[in-house]
């Protein structure tokens, strides 16, 4: 064989480099596997957990702990995106993903996925506790099988439900150092879980096109936008108080809760644009859909925002 050794992934052709070594796009493609956008916020808000807990952790085993993490997001990442390969296929903002543009096997995916979901476990098991360890394997399980593969396609509460596994992160951490998972730790959880529905409905409404094409229920698509709307905003209500919760069990004193209370003010501005949006007699959004896109990308910089002032708070007034 030549040079420029080839590797055959679902009918495309990628080139070696005469080092034998990956290309770079390659490379890009199984990074891409992992969802490294999520990941970031998963990562992020374990590492806050794993802050904000009493007790020590070794830095080499903190750091053990934040890469189980984010191994384990990622390898949930690549087995849903091995299992929704035919619906990505058909939705214009995933038909380029590395499975459904023929550019990485299916098979080869789910054992990438299944690997690392297996070695973050057992690392994690290893380097701290079972609790943290049977907490991630918790975590990967629920968005594979709870998620990914019975609620997505069944419910429009699927983002409801399934936005446990996303939530799981910041209590992983905590149990990393604790080796338990106390009332703290299910604030936290909390807070992820209810900040997940407007977050994403947020995004569902300027893409349920996709949604539509591909036969998945979100909640646009089988209630309408209005429906959808309205949902966005009794779940903001809801979350903004739960940001709280820290303060009122001690967790957290009053910079956190000021930070709080004024990143909910902004979090409950953007949901109430998106509420107010008007439609037309077709049920198009007048606006094109701008608030809703505004409030998806301010909701992102909304949680890791709240997040950080929970750990400097703890960091630098150990409260």
């Amino acid at each position: 064989m030549s040079d420029s050794t080839i590797r055959q992934t679902g009918g495309a052709a990628a080139p070696l480099s005469t080092s034998g070594e990956l290309d770079l796009s390659e490379a890009r493609d199984w990074i891409a596997l992992l969802k490294p956008r999520v990941m970031s916020l998963v990562v992020f808000s374990g590492l806050v957990g794993l802050l904000v807990a009493p007790g020590h952790l070794h830095p080499v085993l903190a750091g053990t702990a934040i890469l189980c993490i984010a191994i384990a997001a990622g390898a949930a990442g690549a087995i849903n995106m091995w299992f929704d390969r035919d619906i990505d296929a058909v939705m214009r903002r995933t038909a380029n993903r590395p499975i459904p543009a023929g550019r990485i096997r299916p098979r080869a995916a789910l054992a990438f996925g299944v690997f690392l979901s297996v070695a973050s476990v057992l690392l994690m098991g290893l380097s701290t506790n079972v609790v943290a360890a049977a907490a991630l394997a918790g975590s990967i399980g629920f968005y594979v099988f709870v998620y990914t593969m019975w609620l997505k396609r069944r419910t429009p509460q699927n983002i409801v439900i399934g936005g446990a596994a996303g939530a799981f992160p910041p209590a992983i951490g905590w149990a990393a150092v604790t080796g338990s998972l106390s009332v703290e730790a299910l604030v936290m959880f909390a807070i992820i879980f209810f900040w997940t529905p407007p977050h994403f409905w947020a995004l569902s409404l300027y893409a349920s096109g996709d949604y539509q094409r591909a036969g998945v229920p979100m909640l646009p698509v089988v209630s309408g936008a209005k429906e959808t709307r309205r949902q966005i905003w009794l779940y903001s209500l809801l979350l903004v108080p739960i940001t709280l919760l820290p303060v009122a069990i001690g967790m957290s004193g009053p910079a956190y809760g000021a930070a709080a209370l004024v990143l909910g003010g902004f979090f409950l501005h953007y949901m109430w644009r998106v509420k107010r949006d008007v439609q037309d007699e077709a049920g198009v959004s007048r606006s094109n859909d701008a608030p809703a896109r505004a409030a998806f990308r301010f909701s992102i910089l909304y949680l890791f925002v709240l997040f950080t002032a929970l750990a400097a708070d703890k960091l630098v007034f150990g409260s």
